[in-house]
């Protein structure tokens, strides 16, 4: 039995197939080995803030506690729409903390999870983003100066498609492949205008096209069988969860008894036995 504060799962990709890592406090285990046995995960403890460590009765943003949650820029609002970045106001809630994780050189890609999405991360997010989404295929379209930007690109394209993950459709099966490389032309010809007027504003090194030195990668996730059905796990309600682990992909554990998404419960104090 392993047991501690509950992390979100480390991931890579070797060859394109997905390795799953899950801690619990200063344990760890390799999730790909568990696939098709049983497992247990059971939430009885406390929720300690993973920022400053203290107990809360609940999580918010994936894991802190209401003062963090209050306080800290990367629970701010515009950490989840880029695009309203205020920090080139002066009113950043930690400049220091702005300059490190904003202020760096961000990515604008498309992925293929539950169908064709576009979505924005920090350089060294990557393949980490996709994969925690779920994407099969992922090509990165841009690369540009800050999160600020990344955003206003991002804007752009969200009239022409998604930029979120079903994650229901995601966990029903492998999506239909895409030529992301067509639908990379296609995308920045529809868009050429919009993509100009934001380089005549703030530079041509602000936004770098990525077309010609880019590839597409595609990612097999360890899944014996996808669920017919989509029931959805919740550790608050049901805090002893139990089923044979059939699959991951994403955050998600795709066990015989529904889904639970392991990102949801950073933070929470649980105990894993297999």
């Amino acid at each position: 039995m392993l047991s501690g504060n509950l992390k979100k799962m480390s991931v890579s990709a070797e060859n394109g197939k997905v390795q799953y890592v899950l801690t619990l406090g200063d344990n760890s285990v390799n999730v790909n080995e568990l696939i098709g046995k049983k497992v247990a995960l059971h939430f009885k403890g406390p929720i300690n803030c993973v920022n400053c460590g203290r107990v809360t009765n609940k999580s918010f943003s994936q894991g802190f506690c209401f003062p963090c949650f209050k306080k800290l820029a990367a629970c701010d609002s515009c950490m989840m729409s880029p695009e309203k970045c205020h920090f080139h106001l002066g009113t950043c809630r930690e400049p220091e903390w702005a300059e490190k994780y904003c202020m760096q050189d961000h990515y604008v890609y498309l992925a293929n999870s539950s169908g064709l999405k576009v979505g924005i991360t920090r350089g060294d997010q990557l393949p980490t983003r996709w994969i925690d989404q779920g994407a099969t295929q992922a090509r990165a379209l841009f690369r540009v100066s800050t999160r600020r930007m990344s955003g206003l690109v991002e804007t752009l394209f969200k009239d022409q498609v998604a930029d979120k993950t079903n994650w229901r459709n995601m966990l029903k099966g492998t999506p239909v492949e895409l030529n992301l490389e067509y639908e990379q032309e296609r995308l920045i010809g529809l868009l050429y205008d919009g993509l100009d007027s934001l380089q005549n504003e703030f530079g041509l090194q602000s936004i770098i096209d990525l077309s010609d030195e880019n590839e597409t990668h595609e990612f097999v996730y360890p899944v014996l069988e996808y669920p017919t059905k989509i029931t959805s796990l919740n550790a608050e309600k049901t805090p002893e969860i139990e089923g044979v682990l059939m699959g991951i992909k994403g955050q998600y554990w795709m066990l015989d008894t529904g889904v639970i998404n392991i990102r949801k419960y950073t933070g929470y104090q649980a105990s894993l036995t297999f």
